[in-house]
């Protein structure tokens, strides 16, 4: 895909000192000059694919990510350099819970294995479930340490890198045998960009490796290593967020234009980095991105975790505190796929081309339908669930169409679909942050800055939806933040100051009763499909 190229509003072409943030999404890469006010000098993107193996498995080539970082990053820095802005510092966000072997000269040594890849599943299971007294899968010792060290545990449905690494050990030991540093998305991007093997408190965490409990000294504990039976050899250094992890490589600054000894600051996963450029880092504030995948997060003081719900508090970018993060597997994955599967599917069938503004098209025709999508119910698991429910094996589905019903009510639906699923979500969220009542959500990622979608999620979820200026680059500000934190220019209590809001979307009392009713059928399609969705996918190892 070409890169895409947009200057800011701010044309004063003033010397300002800036960042070069990067945001590596699952659907590709964002690179953006900013200062340190959160004004956007330039930014691009460029895509990157994903290879969906068989039913369980996904990943990407590290070679793109860093291919197209190269790319964007080289059309930002010319901009920012025709524009008079100085580069200070270089940080990046990216996707979390992926998994990339290195071996001791850096070379990739299998495709990335992406959070959506549960080929491990069967492998996590057994190395975690196995002992006298087991609970929700668990041996239920491990099950106490594993909580009261980190936060959380091991997903069981093989979704994140604890699992990865079992499956390059026991399917693939050579490439297990070869392996120098297993790293997450962010520590492979920070080793291209400074040559140097780390993790971040919140890149390393989905390992289920290392301890906790105080935010500002994470550590390995030998015990969970051995539990997993993983080799701690095999697992990077721990920085913080905020440290300057070392210059930016010669090469790579020559290759994108900029001057050699820039700091690389360690940087954040996008869930921490969209905490940050949300602007909601104080007591009781809350965001909700919704990009790919979505969650609802806080900053909080306290490590807590509720396992029923899979919502625990981890460490973050914030030194001090943790984040509360409630995840939900597929949120713009579900528009993605009826864009790409239903209405511009490449086959007999198709008769046009993809218009340039799709999605904005898709707003359109969802706002002609009715709030409740005239029964229409739309459940958007295309990867299963995580919270409030941790379930691999349901799916996403259409429920209650008629012939009455029409395109307009199906488009709606998936949005509505969504909405709902994070409703769901925020019962148990609201009880975690029972000191702070949330009645307002910023919302960030791409689908913040769809305005039907921002006033559907109001008045399904009854509380208040504050849209930021530009949610797509939540992220990037994010980033460019903490990097202002680690080379001392501003501090942490200075964000929610920096932050714009374009509108606030209130809930419309009108439609409660649509959406109460819409709930409560939402609920009951889960209860009476999940034991159908495990019977038939068992077969499918989903």
């Amino acid at each position: 895909m070409v890169a895409e190229l947009e200057n800011s509003s701010d044309s004063s072409g003033s010397q300002a000192d800036c960042v070069l943030a990067i945001d590596l999404g699952t659907s590709g890469c964002k690179c953006a000059v900013v200062d340190f006010n959160g004004r956007v000098v330039a930014w691009s993107f460029e895509s990157v694919r994903t290879e969906l193996i068989g039913n369980d498995g996904a990943q990407q080539s590290p070679d793109d990510w860093w291919n197209a970082l190269r790319s964007t990053a080289r059309m930002v820095v010319k901009q920012a350099t025709e524009e008079n802005r100085n580069v200070v510092a270089v940080c990046a966000s990216t996707q979390g819970e992926g998994t990339v072997p290195i071996d001791k000269n850096g070379n990739v040594l299998h495709p990335a294995l992406l959070w959506l890849d549960m080929r491990g599943q069967e492998m996590i299971r057994k190395q975690i479930g196995s002992g006298l007294f087991r609970v929700a899968g668990y041996d239920a010792g491990k099950l106490f340490r594993w909580i009261r060290l980190t936060g959380g545990a091991p997903s069981l449905s093989g979704k994140d890198p604890a699992a990865h690494m079992l499956f390059f050990k026991q399917e693939l030991p050579r490439v297990y045998a070869q392996t120098y540093k297993f790293l997450n998305v962010l520590d492979y991007v920070n080793y291209r960009l400074s040559a140097r093997v780390v993790a971040t408190p919140d890149s390393i965490l989905t390992s289920w490796v290392t301890n906790n409990r105080d935010p500002n000294n994470v550590s390995y504990d030998t015990k969970l290593i051995r539990w997993l039976g993983l080799d701690r050899e095999k697992l990077p250094e721990i920085v913080r967020s905020t440290d300057i992890i070392g210059p930016l490589h010669d090469t790579v600054a020559a290759d994108i234009g900029l001057p050699g000894g820039i700091p690389v600051v360690g940087g954040t996963i996008d869930t921490s980095a969209a905490a940050v450029g949300s602007g909601a880092v104080l007591a009781g504030q809350a965001h909700l991105y919704i990009g790919t995948s979505s969650w609802i997060g806080a900053h909080v003081t306290e490590k807590r975790t509720d396992l029923s719900s899979q919502i625990a508090s981890v460490p973050c970018a914030l030194p001090d505190r943790f984040l509360m993060i409630a995840m939900q597997s597929a949120a713009g994955s579900n528009l993605a796929f009826l864009k790409d599967h239903v209405f511009f599917n490449r086959d007999e069938l198709s008769q046009e081309e993809e218009p340039p503004d799709v999605y904005g098209l898709i707003d359109k025709i969802a706002h002609r339908a009715p709030a409740g999508s005239r029964g229409v119910i739309y459940t958007p698991w295309l990867f299963g669930e995580r919270t409030p429910v941790d379930n691999p094996s349901v799916r996403a589905g259409l429920l209650n169409l008629s012939m009455q019903h029409t395109r307009e009510d199906i488009v709606r639906a998936v949005l509505e679909g969504v909405a709902l699923n994070t409703r769901w979500m925020l019962r148990p969220v609201k009880k975690f942050l029972n000191k702070h009542p949330l009645e307002e959500l910023a919302i960030v990622g791409g689908g913040g800055s769809s305005d039907v979608w921002c006033q559907i999620f109001a008045d399904v979820m009854n509380v208040r939806i504050r849209q930021l200026e530009s949610p797509l680059q939540a992220n990037l500000l994010g980033s460019t933040f903490v990097a202002g934190v680690g080379i001392g220019a501003l501090g942490f209590q200075d964000v929610s100051q920096r932050v714009r809001t374009k509108q606030v979307y209130r809930p419309q009392e009108c439609h409660r009763a649509v959406y109460d009713a819409a709930f409560d059928a939402y609920c009951d399609c889960y209860r009476r499909l999940a034991p159908v969705y495990r019977r038939v996918n068992r077969s499918r190892k989903v």
